[in-house]
This record gives C-alpha cells, structure tokens and sequence, in this order.
C-alpha cells in the first residue's frame, strides 16, 4: 500500500509534487497582438521557467480548431520535472509537446499532450479574435 502511495510522487521527478497541484509563481509575462494586451501568471515548473528565460520572442499567433489559439517557439521547451494536469479550464497557456509550440485556450479542451505554463489574467477575451497576427511576447516581473 505504502509504495503505491509513494510511487507516484516519484514519477513527478526529484521535487516529488504532482504537476497538476503547482503553484502559481511571480512569473508574469504580456502577450499583445492586433493591439490587444493579455497578462498571464505562470505555474512553477520547469518548462514554464525555461519559456519564461526566452523572453522577450516575436512569434505569431493564429487559429486552431474551434477553442485555441497556438503560437510556434523558436525551439522546444524542456519537459523534465513537468508533466500531465487533469483539471483543464478555458484559459489556460500551455505548451503542445509534439509540435513544440505554445496553445492558449479559450474554450474547454482536453489532450494528452500537454504541459500547462499559466493562467491568463486580463484581456483573456482577445483569444476570440479570429485571425493570424504577429504576436509580442514580453515579461512584466
């Protein structure tokens, strides 16, 4: 009983939390297209610090399916020490592992695949903004 207890934990890597219980950090980043402005906060894992060390980057950001938008990064963020989530919400930023790129979600969604960065805070509402624009990605703390 106790090993299965602990097994888990291990999975996670050498600080033995769970990813889908991390903590919301000081990490904040802006993200402004077509002249709107979103804040996020990031989660504090290791592939949110490694997106968070890129910045500021120019990307562009456009339409998927019907309740995301995504962005391509330069390179693909580390993986270790993060890990799956089971609580999905609209609004989450995650990073897409098998194509490298950043997904920001505006409607409900579930997928395997994914390492969630932050929460947006404000103007979360661009999101809805059909279309492909240049995206500037910036830290704010």
């Amino acid at each position: 009983m106790l090993a299965t207890a602990v097994l888990p934990r291990l999975a996670y890597g050498q600080q033995g939390r769970d990813p889908a219980s991390q903590e919301l950090t000081e990490m904040r980043i802006s993200m402004t297209f077509d002249g709107r402005t979103m804040t996020a906060t990031l989660y504090d894992n290791p592939s949110a610090r490694d997106f968070f060390s890129m910045l500021p980057l120019d990307l562009t950001i456009e339409d998927f399916s019907n309740n995301e938008k995504i962005a391509h990064l330069p390179r693909k963020l580390t993986e270790e020490g993060s890990g799956p989530f089971g609580n999905e919400r609209p609004y989450d930023l995650c990073y897409f592992i098998p194509w490298g790129n950043l997904a920001m979600f505006y409607a409900d969604y579930r997928h395997p695949g994914l390492i969630r960065l932050g929460r947006f805070d404000e103007g979360y509402e661009a999101l809805h903004v059909r279309g492909e624009f240049p995206l500037r990605v910036e830290a704010i703390s």
